[in-house]
């Protein structure tokens, strides 16, 4: 993909007159990364209905970097993220996530730094259907593809949540994201949509659980 060549010539020229010199180039390898994630859009619509409304204008974050707080002043990421969730990139909702970078591209999903209803929700909802949770954890598709959740867990139970729950480790976790790495030969095939929907499917199970309780959350604090 143009947009993978792109980002590395960004990466050893991360300024604004580089860029504004080659946005002639960038804007063509967005174009082809409006188009791919067009096609990946049209592809999940047949097993998760939502996707149908989404565009890729929903998915794609933008490539310049907020740098107001950042000790880093580079204006550009050199990273390119595909987040598909239902009401898009900024709604709150889990969703699933392509990362496309120079020898770290990966795919993945799930909900980021929840906001703490929705964290909650999240807990609670494992807590009263661990068992459907767990299920989903260890279903084949699943564990072969994603061995386990992002490792950012709490030290201690969290509030509210009896500590001998039997599944305590699981209600630790402070964000709910799954991902695993994505070799080059799989980037770089014009196939690569039908080869990235395995993974896709393989993990949708457990958007639709985060989302289920997502929604319930929006339900407890409107």
């Amino acid at each position: 993909m143009k947009i993978i060549s792109f980002i590395a010539e960004l990466a050893e020229n991360n300024t604004k007159e580089w860029f504004d010199i080659h946005r002639d180039q960038y804007n063509l390898a967005r174009k082809e990364l409006v188009d791919f994630t067009a096609k990946v859009l049209e592809s999940l619509s047949h097993s998760n209905p939502w996707v149908s409304v989404l565009s890729p204008s929903k998915c794609l974050y933008r490539i310049n970097r907020d740098i107001r707080f950042s000790k880093n002043k580079a204006p550009y990421k050199t990273g390119i993220g595909i987040f598909i969730a239902p009401g898009g990139r900024s709604s709150g909702n889990a969703g699933y996530y392509l990362h496309l970078e120079p020898n770290n591209n990966y795919i993945g999903g799930g909900v980021y730094a929840p906001q703490p209803a929705v964290l909650s929700a999240i807990r609670q909802e494992i807590y009263f259907n661990s068992d459907s949770f767990i299920k989903i954890l260890n279903a084949p598709a699943f564990k072969d593809n994603f061995d386990q959740m992002m490792d950012d867990r709490l030290k201690r139970p969290p509030k509210g949540f009896p500590p001998d729950f039997k599944h305590i480790d699981l209600l630790k976790y402070k964000h709910f994201v799954i991902s695993r790495p994505l070799n080059a030969e799989i980037i770089s095939d014009n196939k690569m949509v039908e080869k990235l929907l395995p993974f896709f499917e393989a993990q949708r199970d457990f958007i639709t659980f985060l989302n289920m309780a997502i929604a319930n959350s929006e339900e407890i604090y409107p």
